[in-house]
């Protein structure tokens, strides 16, 4: 796995969220959609709350900060990492990680917050031993860099769904 190359990555997914809230109309940002699905505002909160708990295990496995184990991926998380994105089935949020309603003022905050922690994590996630690893409620026990590339894959997906979201309400893309 190229880290560099996952690091740009989600600098780019992290600039499009950026820009996507120069363009979603302010009214809309915490509206629900008419099928009750996510609203922007909760998509925003949740990638933020879920790429947070990310870091959290990226630094434990950096640091050897975990209870050792023998375990693995699961099945879902060889695929996962394998073929770099979620299976097109619906999947379950682990709890903690659903979506709130918050500001577009607090989603600019939060991006930027996590812009500069992954920035300072990524180096140790680059030095970080293969073997220690943390526990992911679906995808099984990953190691800091399966974990940097999770955060890559994760917000790439909900990008998927923040385009989707759009179209419910009829915005360009």
């Amino acid at each position: 796995m190229n880290i560099a190359r996952e690091y740009r990555a989600i600098e780019a997914a992290l600039t499009t969220y950026r820009e996507q809230l120069d363009v979603i109309p302010d009214e809309l940002f915490a509206e629900t959609p008419a099928d009750g699905s996510w609203s922007f505002s909760e998509v925003y909160s949740h990638i933020m709350k879920a790429s947070s708990g990310s870091m959290i295990a990226m630094e434990r496995c950096s640091n050897s900060n975990c209870p050792p184990t023998s375990k693995g991926l699961s099945l879902q998380g060889h695929f996962v990492l394998m073929f770099g994105c979620f299976p097109p089935v619906p999947i379950k949020t682990p709890d903690g990680t659903e979506g709130n309603k918050i500001t577009e003022e607090d989603a600019r905050n939060l991006l930027i917050k996590f812009r500069q922690r992954i920035e300072k994590v990524m180096p140790m996630v680059a030095n970080s031993p293969a073997k220690v690893r943390y526990a992911h409620p679906n995808l099984g026990m990953l190691n800091a860099k399966e974990w940097f590339k999770f955060t890559r894959i994760h917000l790439q997906h909900h990008l998927k769904q923040i385009e989707r979201i759009k179209k419910k309400f009829h915005l360009p893309k």
